[in-house]
C-alpha cells in the first residue's frame, strides 16, 4: 500500500471505493451513522491504464472534498493477470460477480491487516453492479448469515464495535442505491471526472456496442 495505517478505533471503517462519484453518498451516509471512514482505492479491473489514472485522481479529489483519508493499492493493477483470471468467465453476469466479489475479498483482507473494525464498498451504490452478490460476499467474509431479503433502508447490520474488534473486520451493509441521483448531482456540481463505462475493456466494448453495430450496418449498406 502507498500508506501504512493502523486504525484501532471502534468505529473505524475501510471503504473500498470504485471511483470518486460513487464514493460520495456512501461516505456521507456512513459518516452520518457515526463511522470514521477511510477510503481505499483498489481496482485492477479499470482499463486501460490511462482510465485508471483518471479515476484514481477523481477518487482522491472526492476524498479531499469529503475530508477523509484515502489509501491507494496500485500494485494489483496488471491487465495481463486480470484478463487471465477472468478467462472462462468473461461474459456477464459471471464476470461482474467475480470482479466485484474479488474486490470485496481484497477489502476484507486489507481491513483486517490494517486493524479496521468495519469494511464496506461503494460498489453498493451502483445500480449497474450485482448488488446481491456484493452484499452476500461481505456478509460471508465476516461470518454473518446472508439475509433472505436484503434490507431496503440503511440498517446497522453489523455487530457492535467490541464484537467486531475481537472477531475481525465486520461488514456494514447499506443499500446506497437510494441515493443514486443525489450522488450524480453532487459529482456534477463538483466537476469531478465521471466515467462512461464500468471499468474493464469488456465493459467498454459493451458500452459502445450499439454504436459499433450501427457502423457495421452502415458499411454493409455502402
Amino acid at each position: 500500500m502507498s500508506a501504512s495505517v493502523t486504525s484501532a478505533a471502534g468505529n473505524s471503517l475501510l471503504l473500498h471505493v470504485c471511483c470518486g462519484p460513487c464514493s460520495i453518498m456512501p461516505v456521507q451516509r456512513l459518516q452520518e451513522a457515526g463511522y470514521a471512514v477511510t477510503a481505499w482505492f483498489m481496482n485492477p479491473n479499470i482499463q486501460p491504464l490511462s482510465e485508471y489514472f483518471r479515476r484514481r485522481e477523481a477518487a482522491g479529489e472526492c476524498a479531499e472534498r469529503l475530508g477523509i483519508p484515502i489509501l491507494y493499492e496500485d500494485a494489483p493493477w496488471d491487465i495481463v493477470a486480470w484478463l487471465r483470471q477472468v478467462a472462462g468467465r468473461d461474459l456477464p453476469p459471471e464476470r461482474c460477480r467475480w470482479c466485484c466479489t474479488s474486490r470485496m475479498e481484497a477489502t476484507y483482507a486489507a481491513a483486517r491487516a490494517l486493524g479496521f473494525a468495519y469494511f464496506s464498498s461503494s460498489l453498493l451504490y451502483s445500480r449497474y453492479q450485482p448488488h446481491d452478490a456484493i452484499a452476500a460476499a461481505g456478509f460471508r467474509l465476516c461470518g454473518l448469515d446472508v439475509p433472505a431479503v436484503l434490507p431496503q433502508a440503511h440498517p446497522a447490520s453489523a455487530p457492535d464495535a467490541a464484537t467486531a474488534q475481537t472477531a475481525g473486520p465486520c461488514f456494514v451493509y447499506r443499500d446506497f442505491r437510494t441515493d443514486w441521483q443525489a450522488g450524480i448531482d453532487i459529482s456534477r456540481a463538483w466537476g469531478v471526472y465521471r466515467q462512461p463505462y464500468c471499468g474493464c475493456v469488456y465493459s467498454e466494448a459493451e458500452r459502445y456496442h450499439k454504436k459499433w453495430q450501427r457502423l457495421l450496418t452502415s458499411e454493409g449498406r455502402a
